[in-house]
């Protein structure tokens, strides 16, 4: 999830509370619940992602019949509705935990369902999904194994994956460590951003690198398919062009994008 350009989660909801010495601070669950928290994503990376999807599913038609896509960390909805543009007849679920996503979601989508990666897990049978649209939630997980375990569960044999999170080793974060600045998408409270570019606090927890998340995504039990870049939207105006230009080479965009097929 990115800073004003986020997906909420199904699993952005861990339950380890937060405390201070000083006063009380609600626990990660409350923080995703605030309606000051972002949940849009950044119709950019939505598009490119669609668009991927679209390419390995293909269109609905008589000799194929519509494919069922979950949103897993859905947030308000705009990803899947900009997704629903392209994907030619498929059904989209939007799934959030969040409460105040889904009721900003609903509108935006014929279906949504609230539903968690830890606890209990999603409320759909095993092998029940297509496709799994993972938005922008990885970075916001205490257990982002289990969460991939999870996703491979839902999914049918083949079914893709489309996992999308900020790159830790975008082009700009590199250029920031070597002056010893905090890496944009990183945080270190929730509560105020520290010693890094941006105000807004969205609650990451993990970032990862191109290489690091697609060894990630292999040890989960996917074969890795593509991994691709999008911009960021959050870059100041004049460097955008070079932002576009970064994501040519995926090891240097702001976000990652990666298609992968269960195993």
């Amino acid at each position: 999830m990115t800073p004003s350009s986020n997906g909420s989660a199904a699993g952005k909801s861990p339950d380890a509370p937060v405390h201070s010495p000083t006063r009380p601070v609600p626990g990660l669950r409350d923080f995703y619940e605030d309606p000051t928290v972002p949940v849009a994503s950044g119709e950019a990376r939505s598009l490119r992602q669609a668009r991927m999807l679209a390419d390995a599913l293909g269109p609905a038609g008589p000799d194929r019949p519509a494919a069922t896509v979950l949103d897993v960390g859905c947030g308000d909805g705009s990803a899947a509705a900009t997704a629903a543009r392209v994907l030619n007849g498929h059904r989209i679920v939007g799934v959030d935990w969040s409460q105040d996503a889904l009721r900003r979601a609903a509108p935006r989508l014929s279906q949504v369902v609230r539903g968690e990666l830890t606890g209990g897990g999603l409320p759909f049978a095993s092998g029940s999904a297509d496709a799994v649209l993972f938005s922008e939630v990885v970075e916001h997980l205490v257990d982002p194994d289990s969460a991939l375990d999870e996703l491979h569960r839902v999914l049918r044999p083949g079914g893709h994956l489309m996992l999308s999170t900020p790159n830790l080793a975008a082009w700009y974060n590199r250029g920031l460590l070597l002056a010893g600045v905090q890496p944009v998408f990183s945080e270190v409270s929730l509560r105020r951003i520290h010693g890094r570019p941006g105000s807004q606090v969205v609650g990451h927890l993990r970032l990862y690198t191109a290489r690091a998340l697609r060894e990630f995504v292999a040890a989960s039990g996917f074969e890795v398919v593509t991994v691709a870049g999008a911009p960021f939207h959050g870059v100041p105006r004049p460097l955008r062009p070079l932002d576009r230009l970064a994501c040519r080479l995926p090891s240097l965009a702001s976000i990652l994008l990666v298609h992968a097929r269960k195993v």
